[in-house]
């Protein structure tokens, strides 16, 4: 695994944004004029109601291979060397099958990581949800990667629906989808992010006080 410092992150900064969802999140990046949505994933695993993960990337690129019979390797010393309350981004969208599921997300989990994001297939989503660990992904198949693909690299800068994620980003996940933030941009998004959901959150007082939408929102 290509060492990647994660001394420098913002753990202060990703805690201020877990009080918020995708969508507020979101729509602060576009306010700055920003895009960090990765399209086409969707949580599988386990997330209890209202509640988001966020943390930094490690990312892990997977490649077409007809290798049999050996280990992931590359994929198992990125878990195994993870920093903890990060996050797990693969890109393994090159060829059919699932690289993540019950051993992955229990390795993955007990290392202390908070989610796993696979742009592909992934699998075992019974023993995943049963353990509790966020997984996301672009579907489900019970076909593993063996003789079609394997990790080629960790901890280098990935690509998944136009949006670049690098080792240290900042991902932000929810039922709603999966954001990725340029680490030097978080602190401005944090920022943003707090103020809109200090609208909202007048607005819907406002609402439930009794007024109307179109007088509430957008808030002046």
């Amino acid at each position: 695994m290509e060492k990647f410092d994660y001394s420098d992150t913002d753990w202060d900064a990703i805690e201020r944004l877990k009080k918020w969802y995708s969508g507020d999140v979101h729509d602060s990046m576009e306010s700055l004029g920003l895009w960090g949505y990765l399209p086409g994933l969707s949580l599988f695993g386990a997330l209890e109601p209202g509640a988001v993960v966020c943390g930094p990337a490690v990312t892990v690129l997977f490649g077409p291979s007809q290798r049999r019979g050996m280990p992931q390797d590359v994929y198992h010393n990125a878990i195994d060397c993870a920093p903890e309350g990060g996050i797990m981004v693969v890109e393994a969208s090159c060829a059919a099958g699932s690289c993540t599921g019950g051993l992955m997300s229990t390795g993955a989990k007990t290392r202390g990581l908070v989610a796993t994001i696979v742009n592909s297939t992934v699998r075992d989503i019974a023993e995943v949800r049963e353990m509790g660990y966020p997984l996301f992904a672009a579907g489900l198949s019970p076909v593993g990667v063996t003789g079609k693909k394997e990790p080629r690299e960790s901890q280098v800068p990935i690509t998944i629906g136009g949006v670049t994620i690098r080792p240290g980003d900042v991902i932000f996940a929810d039922i709603d989808g999966v954001l990725v933030i340029a680490k030097d941009k978080l602190l401005s998004v944090v920022e943003a992010a707090e103020a809109l959901g200090k609208d909202e959150a007048a607005c819907r007082d406002r609402l439930l006080a009794g007024e109307k939408l179109q007088s509430v929102w957008p808030a002046a």
